[in-house]
């Protein structure tokens, strides 16, 4: 027994015609006949007596028929149901973002999104990239803002903007006049990384194309955690930093960050979810306000290079602990 067949014996009740009640379903009148004496055989009950003109339901035909509407408005109510929850714009939403971004877009995010859903309520939270995708995949969160992409089929990735990677100089460096940057051989062994945050260095070493990474400092052990930390220790002259565009945006000297020629290096930004999200509007409204509230520096256009992570060998061998 299936809702379908229960929609023809309904539009057969209503027309007591099999042309008509086919007509109605968007069905030929030989598989209509074919699903009723398919339902009747199942059953074991006769619905419909054919002998009479116009048709006519049998006494539990006319059981059936009742029982019938009931079910129908059931799943019609969970459809409603589902398309209403598809279309909310009210509750709470868990949200987790790389903290490479977090710092510079959230702000920005949190004050667009109270204008678009003021009835939505937000846990944001900051994590590394494999912990986020950690969280979605097990319910801990809604929905992740994190680069991409990540390469795990149970995801589902919504790209929203590329932001480009800045070269962050000290005040003496070489190229500290230049327009653009361009790799300085003599900048591979200064690269200053975060500690943990394996996805966001294997970019960083793709763009110096670095296999391997080892630090110049002899006599410190540093673990950096912060963009911001990794921009001060530039400012000392302890190192060369790559860092994103968005963490320079409020930068009072401009003469420390350089823009890479193209194609530019970027990380796609993107809102990850299960694969089992239904919440639709929610995602066209919160991609949207993110890129509305980017400064127009991130919405020209551009020839971009896509820098990609979860296929890098310094990733591979972090992460499974060779590191």
């Amino acid at each position: 027994m299936t809702i379908q067949q229960l929609r023809y014996i309904i539009a057969l009740d209503d027309h007591r015609h099999f042309a008509k009640a086919a007509e109605e379903c968007a069905v030929t009148q030989p598989g209509l006949t074919i699903q009723l004496k398919n339902l009747e055989e199942e059953i074991g009950i006769k619905i419909f007596d054919r002998t009479k003109v116009p048709l006519k339901p049998t006494v539990l035909g006319v059981e059936i028929i009742m029982r019938a509407k009931k079910v129908l408005r059931e799943a019609d109510a969970i459809r409603d149901f589902v398309v209403n929850q598809k279309n909310d714009l009210e509750g709470t939403v868990t949200m987790g973002v790389i903290s490479t971004l977090s710092p510079y877009l959230m702000p920005l995010f949190i004050k667009a999104m109270k204008d678009v859903a003021p009835k939505m309520h937000f846990n944001i939270t900051e994590g590394g990239t494999g912990e986020l995708m950690n969280w979605v995949e097990t319910g801990v969160i809604d929905i992740a803002l994190m680069a991409t992409p990540t390469g795990n089929p149970a995801l589902k990735e919504h790209p929203v903007f590329n932001e480009p990677f800045v070269a962050y100089l000290y005040p003496d460096h070489p190229m500290a006049a230049a327009k653009v940057y361009e790799m300085q051989p003599e900048d591979r062994p200064e690269l200053l990384l975060l500690q943990s945050e394996y996805c966001y260095n294997a970019q960083l070493l793709d763009i110096c194309s670095i296999t391997e990474h080892s630090s110049t400092w002899d006599r410190f052990n540093y673990n950096i955690s912060s963009i911001e930390t990794l921009k001060n220790l530039v400012r000392a002259g302890l190192g060369f930093a790559i860092v994103p565009q968005l963490s320079v945006l409020n930068e009072q000297d401009t003469t420390l960050f350089k823009p890479f020629a193209e194609p530019k290096p970027v990380r796609e930004i993107s809102l990850v979810v299960a694969d089992t999200f239904s919440r639709k509007l929610l995602l066209e409204k919160m991609s949207s306000a993110i890129y509305h509230c980017l400064p127009d520096s991130l919405k020209q256009n551009t020839t971009y290079k896509k820098i990609r992570w979860n296929d890098s060998p310094y990733f591979i061998n972090a992460v499974s602990g060779g590191k």
